[in-house]
C-alpha cells in the first residue's frame, strides 16, 4: 500500500514506475565467488538478471519491506548481496536516487531503515527518505494517514532529485568504511 502511495506521488510528477517483487522469484543467494570482481558479470544465472537490468535501467529505486525477524526479509537481503555484481564504472547503482518503505508489527524498523540505507551510501546512490509504519494487520497502514501521505511525498521526492542529476565525483570510486584483507 506504501508503495503504491509512493508511485502516486513520483507518476504525478511524471515519473514512470513499476514494480518488482522478489518474493516467489529464483533469485539464488551470492556464493563468494568473486567471478562478478574479474568478468563483471555474476556467474548465477536465476532471475537477479532481470532485477539488474531494471536497476541499472532506473533513475530511482525504493526499497519496500516487510520487517520478519527485526529486518527486511530473506528475499531483499538475497538480492542486496547479489547485486555487488553491480560495482563497476558504468555497471552500477551510482547517482540513483533511493528510497525506502518498511513496514513492521513491533521492533527492527530502524534495523532495516539503517542496513538498506548503509547499503545505498556504499553503492554510491543518493539517500532520498524513509517512511516506516507499525502496523500488526494486512491493510492496516491504510489508516495511518500521515504516513500514507509520507509515502506520497517521497515518491515526489525522488522525482525532485533524480531531476538535479547529483553525480558523485568519479576519482574517488566506491568507498570504503573498513579496511581489511579485502580491500588492498
Amino acid at each position: 500500500m506504501l508503495l503504491g502511495k509512493a508511485f502516486e506521488g513520483s507518476r504525478q510528477l511524471g515519473a514512470d514506475t513499476e514494480l518488482y517483487r522478489v518474493a516467489g522469484k529464483n533469485i539464488s543467494p551470492c556464493d563468494g565467488c568473486g567471478s562478478c570482481f574479474k568478468t563483471g558479470e555474476c556467474h548465477i544465472q536465476d532471475d537477479m538478471q532481470d532485477l539488474y537490468k531494471k536497476m541499472l535501467e532506473a533513475d530511482g529505486i525504493i526499497f519496500g519491506t516487510p520487517v520478519y525477524f527485526y529486518n527486511m526479509t530473506a528475499q531483499g537481503k538475497t538480492a542486496i548481496d547479489r547485486t555487488i555484481a553491480l560495482g563497476r564504472s558504468g555497471k552500477s547503482l551510482a547517482n540513483k536516487v533511493g528510497g525506502i518503505l518498511v513496514v513492521g508489527g513491533s521492533l527492527g524498523l530502524i534495523d532495516a531503515v539503517k542496513d538498506l540505507y548503509f547499503f545505498m551510501v556504499t553503492r554510491q546512490m543518493l539517500p532520498a527518505s524513509f517512511v516506516a509504519a507499525y502496523s500488526s494487520n494486512k491493510g492496516d497502514v491504510k489508516r495511518l494517514e500521515k504516513c500514507m501521505k509520507a509515502a506520497t511525498d517521497l515518491g515526489m521526492q525522488m522525482v525532485k532529485m533524480a531531476e538535479k542529476k547529483f553525480t558523485y565525483p568519479e576519482e574517488f570510486g566506491a568507498s570504503h568504511i573498513a579496511y581489511g584483507t579485502h580491500t588492498w
